[in-house]
């Protein structure tokens, strides 16, 4: 059965990308350490990434991250949802929710873009066949996904590294309520723990 999964990499300290993120900047200032478990060469992330590339079935983000991968900086064939493994353009389907999208873009027919994360959610399983929808970020749509239980599990790829400043995954709330996830998964490695929780419905 299809599963939604929220999958984000994150600071100790809780942020997603260092100050100052932005198209040409899409880590931040100094928030390379967050995603260095990608590039390690850890046996422990590499199957992680494996794992997790072979379950795709379609790919969910919001349009600041679409505007990092698309730009050029981002994504091309050596690095990408995907890349290690076919091109960057012909990846899994991306669902991008956004309330304007481009009149052109440079990864090709793989993006769609929709209006509300409802949608981008019901599209990717549409897509996803027998495979996992993914929804891969920013933090906003990470943060919006869990908290309004439209993802099945929340999967925290935590690194060893403390930012003091950024984006963060979540914001206090005077009026939110508490919700309750059960850690259903830990795998450890050099440069990140990587934690899966299931989201209670």
């Amino acid at each position: 059965m299809t599963k939604v999964v929220a999958d984000i990499s994150m600071s100790l300290d809780g942020y997603v990308t260092g100050p100052g993120a932005d198209p040409a900047n899409g880590l931040g200032d100094g928030g390379e350490p967050i995603h260095a478990w990608v590039f390690g060469g850890d046996p422990v992330d590499a199957a992680v990434l494996a794992t997790q590339l072979d379950a795709t079935g379609a790919v969910v983000m919001g349009r600041r991250l679409f505007d990092v991968v698309d730009g050029p900086h981002g994504w091309d064939d050596s690095i990408g949802y995907g890349a290690a493994e076919k091109q960057a353009s012909t990846g899994p389907p991306v669902f991008v929710v956004t309330h304007n999208p481009p009149s052109s873009w440079r990864l090709g027919p793989r993006f769609t873009f929709v209006t509300s994360l409802t949608e981008a959610v019901a599209s990717g399983r549409a897509a996803a066949g027998t495979k996992d929808v993914f929804i891969m970020g920013g933090g906003d749509v990470i943060r919006q996904a869990v908290l309004g239980r439209l993802a099945d599990e929340l999967r925290i790829h935590l690194s060893p590294v403390v930012m003091g400043a950024g984006t963060p995954l979540f914001s206090p709330s005077a009026d939110a309520d508490p919700l309750p996830l059960q850690q259903i998964d830990v795998q450890v490695s050099a440069y990140a723990t990587h934690v899966t929780y299931r989201v209670a419905n």
